[in-house]
């Protein structure tokens, strides 16, 4: 079974310095239709105008995955003193587990261009874990007309690794590309669109819509021009 979310009926807010938009509930954007799915609760893509940001503020029990797609982030956390500060760039996965608490701020780390990036919320498989970090940068040619896999329970592949029974994994393809794969019909799976469009099993897809997969056993995709898909597979 195949279900659509479109990109735009996802909730959406501008505040000047951020154009946001989610695809679950999020702070003021409510849709019960729409909460999270299976493990994963939030996927927000956020445009953070050139200097401006998130002011430091906290999360509590949730796996925290950031994806740039365009620009750079500037991180900057509360962990062991004097905390973790970094740059996250394109092709660069970062991952907080709030765990117990943690504080952190996120900049644009420009002061003349927009950065604009995908942050992923999901459920940890326990409460009041020990907060950590994690970056890993990967190269190109680990997406280019193939699945890379970016975030696990393992840590695979050098994936940066999550407390929760998933994988996500990139894909960046070349306009006409083609991605076959096979799915364990079982498991559930979220395909979104992060830039550009492609058909999935027949259904065209455009920048910010997404599919859920359920009890499906196989995901044909092809890229209509170039593009970056991210699929999530849940237990």
């Amino acid at each position: 079974m195949l279900s659509l979310r479109r990109s735009e009926e996802r909730g959406h807010f501008d505040f000047g310095w951020l154009d946001t938009r989610h695809t679950f509930s999020f702070g003021e954007y409510s849709d019960p239709a729409h909460h999270q799915f299976r493990a994963l609760r939030v996927i927000n893509e956020d445009v953070v105008a050139p200097g401006a940001g998130f002011e430091t503020h906290g999360h509590k029990d949730m796996e925290i995955l950031t994806w740039v797609l365009e620009g750079a982030l500037e991180h900057q956390d509360s962990l062991s003193a004097p905390g973790t500060k970094g740059i996250i760039r394109p092709g660069e996965a970062q991952v907080m587990s709030a765990g117990t608490g943690i504080r952190h701020s996120e900049y644009n780390a420009s002061k003349s261009e927009p950065v604009h990036f995908l942050q992923i919320w999901m459920l940890p498989e326990a409460k009041d874990l020990e907060p950590r970090y994690g970056q890993v940068a990967f190269p190109d040619h680990r997406f280019r007309n193939t699945w890379g896999l970016i975030a696990s329970r393992d840590g695979a592949e050098g994936s940066v690794l999550v407390f929760q029974d998933l994988k996500i994994q990139v894909a960046r393809l070349d306009a006409g590309a083609q991605l076959a794969r096979h799915l364990d019909p079982s498991r559930h799976g979220w395909l979104h669109v992060a830039m550009g469009s492609a058909v999935a099993n027949g259904q065209a897809l455009k920048a910010g819509d997404a599919i859920a997969l359920e009890a499906e056993s196989k995901l044909d995709l092809k890229a209509i021009e170039n593009s970056e898909v991210l699929f999530f597979d849940l237990e």
